[in-house]
């Protein structure tokens, strides 16, 4: 009898194979008092360099089977195991406790994991499963411990693991790996980007895999629904292997309009842009069909690090990103730290509520030597393309002013030292305020353009912490509560001439989409991999039908029925 395990979709596709059990090395650690504490330093450094042999080769296969930006983890990983921080820290306690320099090396390790596995931003957890996979690496040779290869793999098989390291998943090989199901991960972890890069359908946080799949059994891999059949009948057999040729029928269809705009039934166009976290993520963006960056993220330039970046660091970065999208908007937010997202060199107050404390805007204008430093790269690099500046968290027009003369103040620095600034520099805000968008007309007078952020909006809205599971059902993106104030946004942007674009998860919901092209959205802001469904989508639709549609959705009493009408009327 089959067996249906839920987890989370991680990379979209159908796989239909054995199952290849992921057994983990034991790297049991005896903790063993020793007299040559020098002996014990010249293991770790002889396990270090073998590890980075290791890496290196690793690191190359990856360059080629997916590319330099995937590969780049694995130089992270290399930089991990040259850290001082966390190499002299295990030296250190080798010679003050005189243990041996496995002991050392699992407690330092541990510490590490432990610390950045509580942070509540996820790319910050994702560094406690480098730290993890290297240390695990380097526990190996000092163990004498063989670490399976999945480079070995000769027959299709479906790999079930507790989770897939970098290290791992830059093994696989596709033409025999044909999917994979994890027990934890999220759709931002490491093994689900590189599933995606892959193109191998993935299946992660299952929490259950491991112990209900046992290897060699048929599985069926749903990376589309996020769910998992062991042993599943023949029936279920022929019914997913028809839903796989769907969805390959289906890439195909969308590859079709990668260089096309993105037009209505109607002829109506939007435009469909991208949200990226660092230039690492524009082949993805040029590959599906984005007409434009709606978000930079540059806070990522920010973690992970034991410093502030540099003007010119940052002015490179963004440099890269402009010249490559040649011509096409680029808009790139201002430093959003606060929050979830904690830099723990600039020593931040701990708060009771971060999430509506001292974060984002507020935060650089009050430390503003970072937010001007970070003011003159973007000024620097928007003469090699279009640049759009766009500030985060705007609450009320003091901010909104304070932070534009901020920046005219720069601008006209550079410029009198001769530094070429592009003149045509849009400057815009974040809407993700309920009391921004209710006052958006005030607003639209002074910027060139709106973003609405939904993911903060309908947070703030519905007063339900969106990371909190016991009021997971208050986060409601099709609440009319939430649409009123969308549609609000966009009419007072259009009153002014301006366009108004959204970056959150709801521009590229399949549900939201007829709502926001009703209500007059001009630019969706997605990741990178739903632009081509969204395009497709799209061009089925008639805008001016929608209109009446969208506008009859606002009058609804409940998220449900909104979904319902879309449903029915729609999507049908």
């Amino acid at each position: 009898m089959s067996k249906l395990i839920k987890g989370i979709g991680a990379s979209s596709g159908i796989a239909i194979a054995k199952a290849f059990k992921l057994e983990n090395p034991d790297l049991t650690v005896e903790r063993k008092s020793v007299d040559n504490t020098d002996e014990e330093v010249s293991k770790l450094d002889l396990a270090i360099e073998q590890s980075k042999k290791e890496l290196k080769v690793i690191q190359e296969t990856a360059k080629q089977e997916m590319g330099d930006d995937k590969a780049a983890i694995f130089e992270a990983h290399l930089l991990v195991l040259s850290d001082p921080e966390l190499v002299d820290s295990v030296k250190d306690k080798i010679k003050s406790e005189n243990i041996n320099a496995e002991s050392a090396m699992d407690d330092v390790s541990s510490m590490f994991i432990t610390m950045f596995e509580s942070m509540d931003n996820e790319y910050m957890k994702e560094r406690a499963a480098d730290i993890r996979d290297v240390s695990r690496r380097v526990l190996g040779h000092l163990l004498g411990v063989q670490t399976a290869s999945l480079a070995s793999i000769n027959e299709e098989v479906i790999i079930i693991g507790e989770d897939l390291t970098p290290s791992d998943t830059a093994q696989l090989n596709r033409n025999y790996v044909k999917g994979f199901a994890t027990d934890i991960g999220g759709r931002t972890s490491h093994s689900a980007i590189m599933s995606r890069s892959l193109e191998i359908p993935a299946v992660v946080g299952t929490k259950e895999a491991t112990t209900q799949i046992e290897a060699g059994v048929l599985v069926i891999v749903d990376g589309i629904e996020g769910t998992v059949i062991v042993n599943p009948t023949d029936a279920e057999v022929s019914e997913y292997e028809a839903k796989r040729e769907g969805f390959e029928a289906q890439k195909r269809e969308w590859a079709k309009l990668v260089n096309e705009k993105t037009l209505s039934k109607d002829g109506h166009h939007v435009e469909l842009a991208a949200n990226i976290g660092t230039p690492n993520d524009l082949e993805g963006v040029i590959n599906n069909g984005a007409e434009a960056i709606g978000l930079y993220r540059t806070e990522f330039l920010y973690m992970g690090r034991n410093e502030l970046p540099s003007e010119d660091e940052q002015f490179e970065a963004y440099k890269t990103v402009v010249e490559k999208m040649e011509g096409k908007p680029v808009v790139i937010r201002t430093l959003d730290i606060g929050g979830d997202k904690e830099l723990p060199y600039l020593e931040l107050p701990k708060e009771m509520n971060p999430f509506l404390g001292y974060r984002a805007i507020r935060l650089c204008l009050e430390e503003q030597d970072i937010f001007r430093t970070q003011l003159r790269a973007l000024l620097r690099a928007s003469h090699y393309g279009n640049l759009k500046i766009m500030f985060p968290m705007i609450a009320t027009l003091e901010e909104l002013r304070e932070a534009k003369a901020i920046l005219n103040d720069e601008k006209e620095k550079l410029k009198a030292n001769g530094v070429e600034v592009s003149e045509t520099i849009e400057v815009g805000m974040m809407v993700e305020i309920p009391s921004t968008a209710v006052i958006a007309d005030i607003f639209a007078k002074e910027v060139d353009f709106f973003s609405i952020g939904t993911n903060d909006l309908i947070q703030y809205t519905m007063a339900a912490d969106r990371m909190n599971e016991q009021v997971s059902y208050l986060y409601q993106p099709y609440n009319p509560a939430v649409l009123r104030l969308v549609s609000s946004v966009i009419k007072a942007a259009h009153q002014e001439g301006k366009w108004a674009g959204m970056c959150g998860e709801m521009a590229g919901d399949e549900i939201a989409i007829p709502l926001l092209l009703g209500l007059g959205l001009d630019e969706f802001s997605m990741s990178a991999t739903s632009i081509l469904p969204a395009r497709t989508l799209i061009a089925k639709l008639s805008k001016q039908e929608l209109e009446n549609i969208a506008n009859e959705a606002l009058m609804l009493s409940t998220a449900t029925e909104v979904e319902e009408l879309v449903k029915t009327k729609v999507l049908k």
